[in-house]
């Protein structure tokens, strides 16, 4: 076969009918294997799950129209998705032509293509046929067909349980061709009733537990349907939803299921598709029903008046809402969100004045087991990978929960779904910090995640609102009801026009008889004697005839004159769309009162738990070793060469701050880290490493250990003269692995940090070159958010910002190696620093010196009452750099 003009084939082999394969010879054209949208939590990403609405029509052309580059992304053939430029004309026309244009050209199979629009068949069947329910009935296709099958095989709530086996084998032989496990799984789902609100069937046996235990195998337990089941398959039968052959054509299954109710609030829903997730809560019965009804009668109310009645979702597991109702609205009015959700307890009073804390009700993410999990975790925490030592973190949270947790036990079964005790280490321990306590560090205080995406009645997925949710339910309700309504008037209809035709029969029975007994062609002399029509004539030709008894004569009088009455009211409710809907919502309020019962879960609003140890404000210094060994040290004053480190190691630095403040610790990467400094071990031991408080990056060094109060100013340096200011409060984290505050060129460092102390008003920046520049540090930009900054001294190629320094009016000092490797120093005095100070970004003055420059030294702060203002160093003879200074460069 030749190539196809601006293609590439592939090779002989034909993929499918023996087309030839090739390539499309444009690099834009991209398979979305592994987009972002997939890769990322559709919580996270509502757009993903309106974009693919777009794109869940059952038509291929609407599919792919809805999945037009220029519209939305649903594939990562974005600027992040494969580094393509999306402004491209020729890039986009690629695209369009892959993800729309047909997949065969001129008898080749074009591979792009042909991928592209398998791989959206495949997204399109995850999102329809497995993993989103839709809004009429709620259920998810294995769902539907588990259900429709056990009511086909009779396993309803007044007959036998039957094997799970059983079921899930008639399911795949009928309506299911996938996994046997998948359809297990999706039927002990809906047997849970810690999973489901309302559980559509009853389990017999081992169906796991919420403590994470898994089910026994289908061989060994039973099943059958729940009387609540009742409201989704009662009509099935009645002309009220449309059938459709199964995989194989053998037999008919239902589009969707005549709910009563809408299961898809009652029972909620999880899953993940491609590009998008749901998660729906369940709800209470009645609130559902009667926000329905409220609908149903006042089709303009608005969300606030639905909450009246539906205020928020109703847990199988109970617990409480702490949410508060503005929240609550915001997850309703835009179909995501959080809600926070809490254990429910009580204190039982013990002897001796003792008592316990009990957990009957958990939120529904947690269990026993995963917070007595998490309750070993804190109290007999393990050494993380890569660390030789507990973190700080580890040990506070350690020794916090003993200091007020005696024990713990689970006291849950027999009858008591849930049954935690906590014992406090003693009876005069604070039951308010007690249970704040527990409820912060563990899952008995947790999020709840809700994503209200599914399948609309246009069978597209989409992220609803409640109120659209209700409204599109009940639009399916409604045409449910009509058409069920029409089904059954149809078969009064011909009921009665069969009832009609024998009773003309039984006025002239003798006649009948004879003309049946006598012709040829009884069937149409039936009709040419008594002008019987052909439906008419062949129930006649086939009644019995102890029908035609005297007494059947009055039970057709009875039958029309009953089914007259039901044809009047078929007529109105159809006739009549007011009608049409006080039925449903009377339909709606008998379910309610058939099966609703109350609320379990408690909505009120609350602050989230925290537990934060009280921290006295005193003096403390905090030392540092050589090797990064941290402690703090109560007071101010030490002379803290003289205490003990380790082999090795020695002092290097301490800092004088109070208890309630942070160590700010910051590398070389321009990386910031904060350190409480109420969670620095004592001064007894040795202290504990760096990386037991923080996270720093490989090869990263710190360059500055900070503290003290919030609004001292710090003047960051880098070492190709870029700088900025920021204050201490700036500078605080809660990250572990610290955040980027100041942007640092590649190839570059930052290497001065520098605390503004009082009276300090220019910075002096010493170049690699030898050069001196001075200016104000109001000059300096400053960012509070951290960035690249401002320059602070232009430098030439290759040269470096050697050294800075803060410093007042008085000059500075500059240190530095003459000949023999002898220690100069000079002072840039009063007569000689106006000729180094300029603006910010200029190139500054070379020292008039003969020897290397190498730092700069500010001068000894002036001791009260010496106003001489003399420049002494030590006794060192310091030289003073001669007026006669060269040129600015």
């Amino acid at each position: 076969m030749d190539a196809v003009e601006g293609f590439e084939t592939l090779g002989e082999t034909d993929l499918k009918g023996g087309i030839g394969l090739v390539y499309e010879d444009e690099a834009a054209v991209v398979v979305p294997e592994d987009s972002e949208d997939e890769r990322t939590d559709a919580n996270e990403r509502p757009t993903s799950a309106q974009s693919a609405a777009e794109a869940a029509d059952t038509s291929r052309d609407d599919a792919e129209d809805a999945l037009d580059p220029e519209d939305e992304d649903l594939g990562g053939n974005g600027d992040e998705g494969d580094g393509s430029d999306s402004s491209d004309p020729k890039s986009d026309s690629a695209m369009s032509l892959a993800m729309t244009g047909d997949s065969e050209e001129d008898g080749a199979l074009v591979l792009a293509r042909y991928a592209s629009q398998a791989y959206l068949e495949y997204a399109m069947s995850v999102v329809k046929s497995r993993a989103l329910p839709e809004v009429s009935d709620g259920q998810k296709p294995v769902q539907r067909r588990i259900l429709v099958d056990m009511d086909r095989m009779g396993i309803r709530w007044d007959a036998k349980n039957v094997k799970s086996a059983r079921v899930v084998g008639d399911v795949l032989g009928k309506y299911h061709p996938h996994g046997d496990q998948s359809v297990y799984d999706a039927l002990v789902r809906m047997a849970q009733d810690f999973s489901m609100r309302y559980p559509l069937i009853a389990g017999e046996g081992n169906f796991g537990s919420r403590d994470g235990d898994s089910q026994a195998a289908m061989r060994y337990t039973e099943t059958r349907l729940m009387p609540i089941a009742k409201l989704l398959l009662d009509e099935l039968d009645q002309g009220a939803v449309e059938f459709v052959p199964n995989y194989d054509g053998n037999f008919m299954e239902p589009v969707e299921l005549p709910a009563k109710l809408p299961f898809v609030l009652l029972n909620g829903a999880s899953g993940i598709a491609v590009g998008m997730a749901t998660e729906i809560p369940s709800h209470n019965l009645r609130e559902v029903a009667a926000a329905a009804v409220l609908l149903l009668e006042k089709p303009e109310a608005t969300l606030d008046e639905v909450m009246q009645v539906l205020p928020a979702p109703d847990f199988p597991c109970g617990a409480q809402i702490i949410s508060s109702r503005r929240e609550i609205r915001d997850i309703y009015a835009s179909g995501r969100g959080k809600l926070r959700v809490r254990a429910r307890y009580h204190f039982e009073e013990l002897a001796r004045g003792q008592w316990q804390l009990v957990v009957d009700e958990l939120p529904p993410a947690a269990s026993s087991k995963i917070i007595l999990d998490r309750i070993e975790a804190i109290t007999n925490p393990k050494v993380k990978k890569d660390k030789k030592s507990l973190s700080a973190k580890q040990q506070q949270a350690k020794a916090a929960m003993l200091a007020l947790l005696d024990r713990v036990r689970d006291e849950s079964g027999g009858g008591v779904p849930v049954r935690l005790v906590f014992e406090p280490k003693s009876s005069r321990t604070n039951r308010d910090e007690f249970v704040s306590m527990l409820l912060s560090q563990t899952e008995l205080e947790s999020n709840v995640p809700v994503n209200l995406v599914m399948l609309g009645i246009d069978g597209k997925p989409c992220q609803k609102t409640l109120l659209e949710i209700l409204g599109e339910w009940l639009t399916f309700r409604i045409e449910t009801v009509r058409r069920r309504s029409k089904s059954r008037l149809d078969k009064v209809l011909d009921r009665i026009h069969v009832l009609e035709g024998r009773q003309l029969v039984l006025l002239n029975i003798d006649r009948v008889i004879e003309i049946i007994r006598t012709s040829d062609e009884p069937k149409t002399a039936l009709i040419a004697e008594f002008g019987l029509t052909d439906r008419q004539a062949e129930d006649i030709l086939e009644i019995r005839l102890r029908q035609l008894a005297r007494l059947a004569a009055i039970a057709i009088e009875k039958e029309l004159a009953e089914l007259g009455k039901e044809r009047a009211q078929l007529e109105r409710v159809l006739g009549n769309e007011g009608a049409l809907k006080r039925l449903v919502a009377k339909e709606i309020n008998e379910a309610a009162k058939a099966f609703g019962d109350d609320r379990r879960t408690l909505v009120e609003e609350a602050q989230t738990a925290t537990h934060e140890q009280t921290v006295a404000d005193e003096p403390v210094t905090v030392v540092i070793s050589k090797k990064g060994f941290l402690r703090a040290r109560t007071g101010h004053g030490h002379d803290c060469t003289l205490m003990n480190f380790k082999m090795g190691d020695g002092f290097d630095r301490a800092i004088e701050c109070r208890t309630v403040d942070s160590l700010t610790v910051i590398d070389n990467a321009g990386r910031v880290y904060s350190i409480a400094v109420s969670n620095l071990p004592g001064a007894r031991g040795d202290g504990l490493p760096l990386s037991s408080f923080i996270e720093m990056e490989k090869g990263a060094e710190p360059v500055a250990y900070l503290a003290g109060p919030s609004n001292t100013d710090v003047v960051f340096a880098t070492t190709d003269g870029m700088g900025l200011v920021a204050s201490f409060g700036d500078l605080g984290t809660r990250l572990k692995a610290g955040r980027s505050f100041v942007k640092v060129s590649e190839g570059e460092t930052l290497s001065h940090v520098l605390v503004v102390g009082p009276n300090k008003t220019k910075l002096a920046c010493l170049s690699s070159g030898g050069r001196l520049l001075i200016f104000g540090i109001d000059e300096i930009r400053r960012l509070a958010s951290g960035g690249k900054g401002v320059t602070l001294m232009q430098l030439d190629a290759g040269e470096k910002l050697l050294d800075a320094v803060v410093i007042d009016d008085r000059g500075v000092i500059v240190k530095g190696t003459g000949r023999g490797g002898k220690a100069r120093e000079a002072l840039v005095s009063r007569r000689s620093f106006a000729e180094h100070t300029f603006k910010r970004a200029r190139k500054g003055r070379v020292l008039d010196v003969s020897w290397k420059a190498e730092r700069l030294e500010a001068l000894p702060d002036v001791p009260e009452g010496d106003s001489d203002g003399s420049a002494k160093n030590g006794g060192l003879v310091i030289e003073v750099v001669d007026e006669n200074t060269p040129t600015l460069l």
